[in-house]
């Protein structure tokens, strides 16, 4: 079965989703794939960087309901396991993160990538808009530094990310994280373990049976 993701890497529900999936694939005996899929919560370039929170104040109404919901989300996350730090973490766009993601796909390292980009905003203070963060991040994660510079100071996979927002819209996802699963069954929203459980073997009987 394959699992694809529908994402942005600084959504931190989205984190959350991921872990949780993993979770519920810890104890499913069916073999899947997963394959990552862009989205940005906000294209917006972002000129400068900014600290989150104050960023989250200027869109949702205030620096205290900004931390509110950064206080709860961290609270939910330490559930799954994360440590958030939105003290550090840098408002960035997320189009040349994508464009990497891709680029560690093509190269059977994309799971690593994404992982590496979520920790580095979240927990690190990293921004992920930059092209030099990113490229070092590339190479923790065992990508070769030269190609990855290279790859995102060119135009390569550029039409590609773009080609995959746009698709992303016409199917109708409007929020992250959404895993498709099969190809035609969607699953919203950061889910308990137990319901991607019971979501993978649901979809597992409706093709063995299709």
């Amino acid at each position: 079965m394959e699992i694809e993701i529908y994402a942005d890497v600084v959504c931190p529900w989205c984190w959350i989703g991921k872990r949780r999936l993993e979770q519920a694939l810890e104890r499913y005996d069916g073999e899947v794939t997963v394959r990552f899929r862009p989205f940005q919560l906000d294209p917006t370039p972002v000129t400068e960087p900014k600290p989150l929170i104050e960023a989250l104040g200027d869109k949702f109404g205030g620096r205290d309901k900004a931390e509110g919901m950064a206080a709860h989300v961290t609270q939910v996350a330490k559930g799954a396991g994360i440590d958030m730090n939105f003290d550090r973490a840098v408002a960035a766009n997320t189009f040349e993160a994508h464009r990497l993601v891709r680029f560690a796909t093509e190269r059977g390292r994309a799971a690593e990538l994404v992982e590496r980009l979520y920790r580095a905003h979240f927990q690190d203070g990293v921004d992920v808009g930059s092209t030099d963060a990113l490229v070092k991040l590339a190479a923790e994660v065992g990508l070769d530094e030269t190609e990855a510079r290279e790859y995102l100071e060119s135009n390569l996979g550029r039409r590609e990310v773009a080609a995959d927002l746009s698709a992303a819209h016409q199917l109708g996802v409007s929020s992250v994280p959404t895993f498709v699963l099969a190809g035609k069954y969607a699953v919203t929203g950061a889910q308990e373990p137990e319901t991607m459980l019971a979501a993978l073997h649901e979809v597992a009987q409706r093709e063995a049976s299709a």
